[in-house]
């Protein structure tokens, strides 16, 4: 578990969890990976205190993401962001499976932690993943579409919940160099979008606490 703080202003305690994406897997430091960008990003954008913890682990499903949230047991966060999925495809999760476990993982989150709103990164295309050969590429490719659908479906239903639509196209430019996770100028990407999508859609709703 990794944690920080950065900017000024109306305090912002937010929770990363996830997976190898969320834990910065393909970066060198945390300030070029997921949690430190978005938590930048959002101080800047937002105008506030980002208090951000990170708990994540490479490997895990969204379940598996649940179960070590509860082994944790965090502190009272504000705003929950949680990068799974791709586990979800590789263990052959069914997609309603997956989505029944984002249900009970933001469940859990609001009711055990007092998160305000859970947001959900899509899953990556996999089918640009340079590593993976086809036609394993092709077929992890469509069934991410298929689970990052049915996310897209669930998510649209909650008030409380959302998924950021990213365009984000993969290659190795973009690729940590084992070429199946993100390096720092896809992770600035993706921070970038949901540090947008925050700032608009969920910052305004959340009581503001002086720090």
């Amino acid at each position: 578990e990794r944690h920080g703080v950065v900017g000024e202003g109306p305090r912002l305690t937010l929770l990363i969890a996830g997976d190898s994406s969320a834990a910065g897997v393909g970066a060198v430091h945390q300030r070029d990976a997921f949690a430190g960008q978005l938590s930048t990003r959002l101080a800047e954008r937002c105008g506030a205190r980002v208090e951000w913890r990170l708990v994540a682990q490479s490997g895990l499903t969204t379940a598996q993401t649940l179960q070590l949230l509860q082994r944790e047991s965090p502190p009272h966060v504000d705003l929950a962001v949680i990068v799974t999925g791709v586990n979800d495809v590789i263990e052959q999760v069914p997609s309603h499976r997956a989505v029944a476990s984002r249900a009970a993982l933001a469940n859990w989150l609001r009711n055990a932690l007092g998160v305000h709103h859970v947001v959900f990164a899509p899953l990556p295309p996999v089918h640009d993943f340079p590593s993976l050969p086809q036609p394993l590429r092709w077929v992890a490719g469509s069934d991410a579409r298929r689970h990052d659908r049915a996310l897209a479906r669930w998510a649209a239903g909650r008030g409380d919940v959302s998924r950021v639509d990213l365009d984000l196209r993969l290659n190795r430019g973009v690729m940590a160099a084992d070429g199946f996770h993100p390096g720092p100028k896809a992770y600035r990407q993706y921070a970038a979008a949901i540090a947008r999508h925050i700032e608009t859609a969920v910052w305004p709703h959340i009581p503001k606490e002086t720090a």
